[in-house]
């Protein structure tokens, strides 16, 4: 039985949504995969980095209220969140290249 992601306080439509296009079917599996491994996932498909975000969903996972992060725990949250932030990369570095080329950045080679 799969129970939806929006079951579980404090997570809503969007982040279910969120979820979804990360891979993350259910309730279930978020439970199973856990808080960071979720929001890597999140914004390896594109989810913009948000931190309240990344905490909430910890709250969230944990039965809390979503403002109930304080102090040294949301220090060490934001800690996590940045590095998870630090470790995204940008898989197609060609589409930026061709961007840049688009608006004249990139100086054309001389043949």
């Amino acid at each position: 039985m799969s129970t939806p992601i929006s079951s579980i306080r404090n997570l809503g439509p969007a982040v279910e949504q969120a979820c979804k296009r990360a891979g993350i079917p259910d309730a279930e599996t978020l439970r199973e995969i856990g808080a960071d491994e979720a929001y890597a996932k999140m914004l390896a498909a594109g989810t913009r980095p948000h931190f309240i975000g990344f905490y909430v969903l910890h709250m969230a996972l944990q039965g809390r209220p979503w403002n109930d992060c304080k102090g040294k725990e949301k220090d060490a949250l934001r800690a996590r969140f940045d590095a998870l932030k630090a470790a995204r990369r940008p898989t197609d570095d060609h589409a930026f290249e061709a961007m840049m080329d688009a608006i004249g950045v990139i100086e054309k080679p001389k043949a």
